[in-house]
């Protein structure tokens, strides 16, 4: 009987239990270790105060990728599907605006604006579909490709011309590389509607509106958007159902394990180094963490090439988003707002140039003293995270740094001052409502999650740092220098966010390299 291929999955957030999961169904045999007390990783619920759970990093998920969701035959629990989530650009006023993916209300939109929204959200959804053959495998390379490589590149070029008409590539072409802040200002006049597709944009990315490559990341957003399974509503039923598929298949999960090195015996991955002492053996090594904490902490630079230690070095990976929560003893009460809406995604951005305003600070290493804000209330989908009569306010704050010049210690009590001072302008009431509260900054970020950079998406999704080159060249495709070891993270193609594309890519990359071997 041959003996199955042993397979240690480093992280137990989403993208590592997808991989397993992959891996298990083929036959693999397959371990995932975890450094926390619990599986999730980024996307995990944690107590913040004694009886209220924050709901992980992410505030709004895209879900997870519906081709993931039918591959693994996942099944929500108890019949849970989500709803449509809705983006509402606050108002002080109260003339607040609704956005969802058909249309807007609200907010003394113009008939105008209304119409060219529609054109908008045609036009973009179009762009995201020419990106599929780049997606959902892995990307291309540019040097010594193989027919797939050759097929791949094919077919986005077929999408492009064919796909889109000569008129939407050209336009394609036009947009794809400069910056939302003008594409959108051709084609909108109310600011707040501008204001809440540019967060879109940034959120997460150290960028503002004008910074070059921003239509990009629109774009990806938009691509990740529309590929989602809608059956699955909370990053929490996303990891529960992974998990349960994934220990279903045989994967054993081994949490409170961290790793601290990974063994390479002439250049092939041999294994792990747990901090306990411990060494656990296997053929195959495939990182969940971060690019940087990969290659330069686990791996170690004397067993890899110095132009490659330099690149991996040089990957930009500073977060610039620091995540609130409040526990408070009665829902906000914001103007002319019905309480329906709570449980969608609220933004405090008036225009694009106050979110560009907001970037500048961050800039020269400080916090804006008016931040961006997306508010959501997950106590009202998930009543679990508080207590009874209670509610948790979830919070992503941009644009905060990862060191800033003055130091956190100094300045998170006045940051968080700022934060709740901008939303008491929305919601007269809120400051005295709060019972509890957490911040974590980039920094914390960085510690809490071994995170380097405490990057959401562990490292900008910039052109430069993107599909082919992503994370960076020479281990673009998910394996790596390292004959054994594959990467399966955020810092890989396509990125960030609740998809688990990352995770899928690498498993299909595991298995094509094993059938060819």
């Amino acid at each position: 009987m041959t003996k199955r291929p042993s397979v240690l999955v480093i992280g137990a957030g989403h993208n590592g239990i997808v991989c397993s999961n992959y891996l298990a169904k083929a036959g693999y045999q397959v371990e995932v270790l975890e450094a926390q007390s619990a599986v999730g990783g980024g996307a995990a619920t944690f107590e913040f105060a004694d009886g209220f759970w924050a709901p992980g990093l992410i505030n709004a998920p895209y879900g997870l990728n519906k081709k993931i969701y039918k591959d693994l035959g996942l099944r929500p629990r108890g019949g849970k599907t989500s709803e449509e989530l809705n983006c509402i650009a606050l108002d002080r006023d109260g003339n607040h605006l609704i956005l969802n993916r058909f249309g807007l209300t609200g907010g003394e939109v113009s008939e105008k604006d209304i119409n060219s929204y529609r054109i908008f959200r045609k036009e973009f959804t179009s762009y995201s579909k020419v990106l599929d053959p780049l997606m959902v495998d892995r990307p291309p390379r540019l040097k010594d490709m193989d027919r797939k490589d050759k097929f791949t590149l094919m077919r986005l070029g077929w999408n492009l011309r064919f796909g889109l008409g000569t008129g939407s590539m050209r336009e394609f072409l036009r947009v794809g590389g400069i910056n939302i802040y003008d594409v959108l200002n051709e084609y909108f006049d109310n600011p707040r509607l501008k204001a809440a597709l540019a967060v879109d944009a940034v959120m997460g990315q150290r960028m503002g509106p004008r910074t070059p490559n921003t239509v990009l990341t629109y774009i990806q957003r938009i691509w990740a958007e529309t590929q989602a399974s809608t059956r699955l509503p909370t990053s929490k039923d996303i990891l529960e159902e992974l998990y349960d598929s994934a220990v279903s298949r045989g994967v054993n999960f081994r949490l409170d394990s961290k790793v601290t090195r990974i063994i390479v015996d002439e250049g092939q991955a041999a294994g792990v180094l747990l901090e306990s002492g411990e060494k656990v053996s296997a053929s195959i090594v495939i990182s969940n963490a971060d690019i940087k904490t990969t290659f330069l902490k686990l791996v170690g630079t004397r067993n890899l090439d110095a132009l490659f230690c330099h690149r991996i070095d040089n990957i930009r990976s500073e977060g610039n988003v620091a995540k609130i929560f409040l526990a408070v003893s009665k829902l906000p009460q914001f103007r002319n707002l019905e309480q329906k809406n709570f449980r969608h995604r609220l933004l405090i951005a008036p225009d694009q140039r106050y979110i560009e305003h907001a970037f500048n600070c961050v800039k020269y290493g400080e916090c804006s003293d008016k931040p961006v804000l997306e508010i959501t209330i997950p106590s009202l989908v998930d009543p679990t995270l508080a207590q009874k009569g209670f509610h948790v306010v979830s919070i992503s704050a941009i644009y905060a740094p990862h060191n800033p010049n003055k130091g956190w210690t100094a300045l998170k009590t006045v940051f968080l001052d700022n934060i709740l001072s901008s939303i008491e302008q929305y919601a007269p009431g809120f400051v005295e409502s709060v019972v509890a509260k957490k911040i974590l900054t980039p920094a914390d970020v960085e510690e809490q999650y071994n995170n380097l950079g405490g990057h959401w998406h562990h490292g900008e999704l910039s052109l430069d740092q993107s599909f082919m080159m992503r994370p960076v060249y020479g281990a673009s495709q998910y394996d790596t220098p390292i004959q054994g070891l594959y990467l399966c993270g955020a810092g890989t193609h396509p990125g960030g966010g609740m998809t688990g594309v990352p995770g899928h890519n690498a498993a299909k990359r595991v298995l094509e390299l094993a059938g060819s071997a």
